[in-house]
């Protein structure tokens, strides 16, 4: 027993004269800035958007800043990256039949962990459009270029969520963890001892790698009004400025956020409630979440927002394990928050 004082060194973890970070115990992080200056420079430079297309050459030339961090940090196989990065890229385009060149820029000021399940703004300037031939080539840069962009950038946005620089090490470990044969594995008793016995009923398994997200929203206004902006596209696209597309009977498909958030309305009732098939675009082919918005009028004038989201992701397509965050997040600040200070519901 240690002394009234003193820890006792059974339970305490300390720093090895070694600096050992044994059966990775402790958080390890990797700075990643080079290897990110690295791969985006890779992935973006010299890369050819049009090729002829409507008489038009498009092509990117370098990665000229890269500013801000990344990291990844890793314990006992686990990966949580962290990057908040903002890039600029030169690009040169072409109208070779008339004889008109452009130069410009494509900025991404803002690429972060926090929003990997969502494309990043992406900005395309040109230093002297040249009349309309300018214009032209940077209508095509982007309508053309601009997606292959935004491609390479989910290739970098995966590679961090798998580790980054440190992928190869944890695979290492992973292979040789495999490779080496338990010593306290019992025998295997020959199948006539087993003969019998009764087999253990096998428990049922619960949906792994899913979700389920439950908010409560109060609003000063009637239920029918805060269902009225949920199911309007215009208004929709007044509290988020952003693109919006809702068919509004039941069957009807809905487009939020520039295309971001995508789905099919299953059940309507007016000023009551609102049950949809919804799913991001980043989340894994095939993947639909339920939502269900219960609208509840306590008193004329007070209504109360129930929502529960199922069936809900832990892991995008490329590997972030944000998504349930996010989500929950995105209604609170992007929908609820952004309805009371447009339309002055506020609590």
């Amino acid at each position: 027993m240690a002394k009234f004082g003193e820890g006792d060194k059974r339970w305490i973890v300390q720093e090895r004269s070694d600096g050992a970070n044994v059966h990775n115990w402790h958080w390890a992080e990797r700075d990643c800035m080079e290897y990110s200056k690295s791969l985006l420079s890779s992935l973006l430079s010299n890369l050819t958007l049009l090729d002829g297309e409507g008489g038009l050459y498009v092509a990117t030339k370098t990665v000229d800043k890269l500013e801000g961090e990344a990291y990844v940090n890793v314990r006992k196989g686990k990966v949580i990256p962290g990057y908040e990065l903002s890039l600029s890229l030169s690009w040169e385009g072409e109208a070779k039949d008339v004889g008109v060149k452009v130069v410009g820029t494509v900025e991404v000021p803002y690429l972060a962990d926090e929003n990997a399940d969502e494309d990043p703004e992406v900005r395309v300037c040109v230093r002297d459009e040249e009349g309309p031939v300018g214009k032209r080539i940077k209508d095509a840069m982007l309508v053309k270029g601009k997606p292959i962009i935004l491609e390479k950038i989910r290739t970098y946005v995966q590679a961090m969520s798998k580790g980054g620089p440190a992928k190869d090490d944890l695979e290492t470990k992973k292979s040789a963890s495999k490779s080496v044969p338990s010593a306290t594995s019992a025998p295997s008793k020959p199948l006539s001892s087993e003969k019998g016995k009764e087999k253990p009923k096998e428990k049922k398994k619960t949906k792994e790698g899913f979700k389920t997200i439950s908010l409560s929203e109060k609003f000063y206004c009637r239920s029918k009004d805060l269902y009225e902006i949920l199911m309007d596209e215009n208004r929709w696209k007044g509290f988020t400025q952003s693109n919006a597309r809702i068919e509004r009977e039941v069957g009807g498909r809905f487009s939020l956020f520039d295309g971001s958030i995508e789905g099919v309305h299953e059940e309507l009732k007016e000023g009551e409630l609102i049950v949809q098939k919804w799913r991001f675009g980043s989340w894994p082919d095939g993947v639909l979440s339920t939502v269900r918005l219960d609208f509840d009028e306590p008193e004329p004038g007070l209504t109360v927002v129930n929502l529960t989201q199922t069936n809900v992701p832990e892991e995008d397509k490329y590997g972030n394990a944000t998504v349930v965050e996010n989500t929950e997040r995105g209604w609170r600040e992007l929908i609820f928050h952004k309805i009371r200070a447009v339309f002055g519901f506020g609590i």
